[in-house]
């Protein structure tokens, strides 16, 4: 995938029957299916048995066996509830007969109320002063750790640029955050809302774990550790366009029993926050043989 385009036609589904869709798989960079694009396409299935005044405000979710990409996924939606206000989904992922995924989400019209929200950093460097992945890739290629250097050579539809740059051959333990500026490639005009909460949907499983790793980096790194996606929850706010870059703001409050938490927020870039993140996964060393 290059562009938008790219991924939205990966998250636009095939629709079977009125609770049913299937979906096809493209690899980020590993074996497996990429857990924001099985979340992004439960999400697309939820939104086709909502009414059009309703959008989502909540959605939760576990990972429970490893997608394969070479078969596709069947989406089949569950109406839990439609209220005055609110509308609820389940949503369950199915390959080869076996259940990979499923989603509970919550739809609510738009009203009027009081606001508040969490500041983003002001002394953050903005994405300007920052090498993207492919620069990074560019211009240190033959210093990156080879499965770093593979995972980072994949065409994606998204640049990210980390605000703090990493050497991966200096182990030390660091602060459990992540700072990660994001922009899609390609036109983003005139998206419906519908479309870029799938979008911010499938975002938000990249670089979340990142955060859970780093106070232990001086032993811990993607070459000697199992990582996975475990849960999967996100608050959506606010309306907002990808025409600029946003801000992708983590931090983990725990690691332990091979398992990391970690929390975000995403940020348009004058500030505004559209979105809260959660996720648990699976931070497991591997030992030696």
């Amino acid at each position: 995938m290059k562009t938008i385009d790219d991924l939205i036609n990966i998250l636009t589904l095939k629709k079977e029957d009125p609770k049913t869709y299937t979906g096809i798989s493209k690899t980020i960079g590993n074996s497996r299916v990429f857990g924001g694009q099985v979340l992004a396409q439960a999400l697309h299935a939820a939104y086709q048995t909502i009414p059009n005044d309703r959008f989502v405000h909540s959605l939760h979710s576990y990972f429970l066996l490893p997608g394969d990409l070479t078969i596709p996924i069947t989406f089949k939606v569950t109406e839990m509830r439609n209220g005055g206000s609110f509308s609820t989904r389940r949503v369950t992922a199915i390959q080869k007969n076996s259940t990979i995924f499923i989603l509970a989400a919550s739809f609510h019209k738009k009203e009027e109320g009081y606001e508040h929200q969490e500041p983003i950093k002001t002394s953050i460097k903005q994405p300007e002063e920052l090498l993207s992945w492919s620069e990074l890739l560019s211009q240190y290629g033959n210093f990156i750790p080879s499965q770093l250097r593979d995972f980072l050579s994949i065409e994606r539809p998204i640049d990210f640029k980390p605000v703090q740059i990493l050497n991966p051959m200096e182990r030390k333990d660091l602060p459990p955050v992540e700072d990660m500026w994001f922009k899609l490639k390609g036109n983003t005009s005139d998206l419906e809302l519908t479309l870029k909460h799938q979008i911010l949907t499938y975002i938000s499983d990249y670089n979340i774990l990142n955060a859970a790793l780093k106070p232990n980096a001086s032993m811990a790194s993607i070459g000697n550790t199992q990582m996975a996606s475990l849960d999967h929850s996100m608050w959506f706010f606010r309306d907002f366009d990808f025409n600029d870059w946003m801000l992708f703001s983590v931090v983990s409050p725990s690691t332990s029993g091979a398992r990391g938490l970690a929390t975000g927020n995403i940020f348009t870039r004058d500030g505004i926050l559209i979105a809260t993140v959660a996720q648990e996964g699976l931070l497991r060393p591997l030992k030696n043989k």
